[in-house]
């Protein structure tokens, strides 16, 4: 999210080292995809992974280089994650909220929020971000909250309720989170509060991951019994429903976005390894390899074209995020205006839709070996699935669009 390098040698040099394949080299994410398989059976998080992406500094991914971070943009992020899933998709899974509040910061910075400076300061000092937004039943996602926000006399609040799906729960050292402030006359004038907790006193991350996939990422359920948030530590208040305040676009763009390229990077992967089977496993009746194999070809081929298409999906409107509220112009970038949030979930839901049907095709094409526990594409089969059920999903998305093309149900016509 930072500004065209090509001018400033040492920028270049900075943005050079940010590229995927040196900043995750092989022999990195080889380590990682062994890894991947002892926590995806044992049922833990990823301590190791943390540790070594901590070092490599990719907690700071987003913190802008005069704060002490990469300075990366979103667009290479997307590209990092991508590889980083491939190796270890429930590492870059929690990795990714870590990331989401990050780089929200800097889109919500670049559209006047101050206080967003906050995060990237304390992940530069090298807090840990988890994302506490998701709850039970609450369909509008950021735009409501059943979680509750009791203002105290310091201008803080006191916030209780359940929030769900909390990526990085053993780990995390600041929550992002929000609630509703009661309006003093009635629901149309209640509010929602956004800002930052610590673990502490009122704040509670249960054991309960137990999982199809995405083991490692352990998303436990946190509860907040009265969790003191305190004034210092409000990030923003917004309406409740739909609307472009900064924290909430910035949360919600790149988080869709990290998602989709999560998923991708797994079915990316499935290809690979699809690939390497077709290529060595050989049919005793027709004496073939299966790469030569029609229907295995049209099979891998299927996979290849959907992951294609949603990597330049994904990349386009990550490369106009970044562009939106840049210093100048940046030549063949899209300001979406009312249509960023249907781009932001649309590329999601289709991205893992492809992925979900890529790894799928894969899996069809490589033999009964790999329904069996200890195959990589048998966990990378599972692990894809978790999309079906993070926001946005098909369903939210198809009623999206429906009411953009033909207004609310009911209305006069």
């Amino acid at each position: 999210m930072n500004a065209d390098p090509s001018t400033d040698p040492a920028r270049r040099a900075e943005q050079t080292a940010l590229e995927p394949e040196r900043l995750l080299p092989d022999a990195l994410l080889e380590t990682f995809r062994e890894r991947a398989a002892v926590y995806d059976r044992e049922n833990r998080f990823f301590d190791e992974d943390l540790a070594d992406l901590r070092e490599l500094g990719y907690l700071r991914l987003f913190v802008p280089t005069e704060m002490g971070g990469l300075g990366a943009s979103l667009l290479q992020v997307t590209r990092l994650q991508r590889r980083l899933a491939g190796a270890a998709p429930a590492t870059a899974l929690g990795i990714n909220m870590h990331l989401v509040v990050t780089g929200a910061a800097v889109v919500a910075l670049r559209r006047g929020l101050e206080s967003a400076r906050t995060i990237l300061e304390q992940a530069a000092a090298g807090e840990l971000f988890a994302f506490g937004i998701s709850e039970a039943g609450n369909e509008a996602m950021l735009f409501d909250a059943a979680t509750t926000a009791a203002p105290r006399q310091d201008g803080g609040y006191e916030l209780t309720g359940i929030k769900i799906f909390t990526s990085l729960s053993p780990a995390w050292t600041r929550l992002v989170t929000h609630a509703k402030i009661a309006g003093a006359d009635d629901a149309a004038s209640d509010r929602l509060v956004f800002g930052i907790l610590e673990r502490g006193e009122g704040v509670a991350s249960l054991d309960d991951w137990d999982t199809h996939g995405m083991r490692a990422s352990q998303s436990c359920t946190t509860r907040l019994d009265g969790a003191v948030m305190p004034a210092e530590a409000v990030l923003a208040t917004t309406p409740v429903g739909p609307n472009g305040e900064p924290l909430p676009f910035g949360i919600f763009g790149v988080f869709e976005l990290l998602l989709a390229s999560v998923y991708i990077g797994i079915a990316e992967r499935a290809v690979q390894v699809g690939v390497g089977i077709a290529t060595t496993r050989r049919s005793v009746t027709r004496g073939i390899v299966h790469a030569d194999d029609p229907d295995i070809r049209r099979r891998l081929a299927r996979a290849a074209i959907g992951c294609d298409g949603a990597v330049l999906q994904i990349e386009k409107v990550a490369s106009d995020l970044d562009a939106l509220g840049a210093a100048q112009a940046v030549p063949g970038a899209t300001d979406h205006g009312p249509r960023w949030f249907l781009h932001f979930s649309g590329v999601k839901a289709r991205a893992t839709e492809a992925a979900i049907a890529a790894v799928d095709e894969v899996l069809r094409s490589s033999g009964g070996r790999h329904y069996s526990r200890g195959s990589e594409i048998e966990r990378l089969s599972r692990d894809v699935r978790a999309g079906l059920y993070q926001p946005s999903d098909e369903e939210s998305v198809q009623s999206s669009y429906a009411r953009a093309l033909l207004g609310e149900v009911g209305a006069e016509r």
